[in-house]
């Protein structure tokens, strides 16, 4: 499991630290990753437009083939989705 985000490697360190997570977090500053999945998008708050990072989830296998796809992702309920589907891997 690896988290992407655009902060940067220390706000990553200080983010695990305080949650006590112990699962990978990749920083993205350039949004390249971010804009290969697709997930760099236009938002809108406020009736403000910027660009930013969309929430979601997807399911790789170990040879890098993507098995299924959650888009703007809540949270409730969402982990036991992912376990799902993985498991029927």
């Amino acid at each position: 499991m690896i988290g992407v985000s655009k902060d940067s490697v220390a706000s990553h360190d200080r983010f695990k630290t305080n949650y006590k997570l112990c699962l990978t977090l990749a920083s993205d500053p350039d949004t390249k990753i971010a804009q290969a999945y697709g997930v760099w998008v236009e938002k809108s708050m406020y009736g403000r437009k910027y660009m930013g990072m969309e929430r979601a989830t997807f399911l790789v296998d170990a040879k890098g083939k993507i098995h299924q796809v959650w888009r703007k992702v809540k949270v409730p309920g969402h982990a036991e989705a992912v376990l799902a589907a993985a498991k029927s891997l």
